[in-house]
């Protein structure tokens, strides 16, 4: 169930009331009765809970492991072609 922001247009009196969003929104100023404007919130931000919010999280450790063994083989790859040259 959420809380909304209400304003009174009276008085000013700013105040929050939890409700269900299927509650009509309230009418009158608790402190004078004048009529309410219900503002429009930022709202509950995002709440992450549990493992998978970093990103090595995701990562592959065979992956360095991986591009690793291709510049080794890289560089004897280039290294066999220059003696082949020379």
């Amino acid at each position: 169930m959420p809380t909304y922001d209400y304003k009174c247009i009276s008085c000013n009196y700013t105040f929050e009331f939890f409700q269900s969003m299927k509650d009509e929104p309230q009418t009158s100023c608790p402190k004078c009765g004048g009529q309410l404007k219900r503002l429009i919130g930022p709202g509950a931000g995002p709440i992450f809970k549990g493992n998978g919010f970093y990103e090595t999280d995701y990562k592959n450790s065979n992956s360095n492991s991986n591009s690793k063994k291709s510049n080794n083989s890289s560089t004897k790859n280039e290294s066999s072609v220059k003696e082949a040259v020379a």
